[in-house]
């Protein structure tokens, strides 16, 4: 069971990894461009935030691991943009 929640959790991830469409993130400011130029970084801000929705909504606790998902989707997600602020921040240094 866990191996199929696992599975499903990186389906997930990797759904939106491949999706088309560039992270609202991008249009703000110099983080935005740094994620405009790190697409990748956007695209899983968006499915992480995806994911905190599901699991969210989900009437069950995926065998006890929901709350822990969630918490682990919500710390990517801070460094995710951490890690674009950086890149803003350096970029307007040179």
């Amino acid at each position: 069971m866990r191996k199929v929640i696992g599975t499903m959790m990186l389906a997930i991830f990797l759904l939106g990894l491949t999706a088309a469409t560039v992270s609202t993130v991008s249009a703000q400011g110099p983080v935005g461009r740094e994620a405009a130029e790190h697409p990748n970084i956007a695209r899983a801000i968006d499915a992480l935030q995806d994911a905190i929705a599901d699991l969210q909504a989900a009437p069950h606790d995926f065998g006890g691991h929901k709350a822990k998902a969630i918490a682990a989707s919500e710390n990517a997600i801070r460094q995710l943009k951490l890690a674009l602020a950086y890149r803003a921040h350096e970029d307007r240094m040179r």
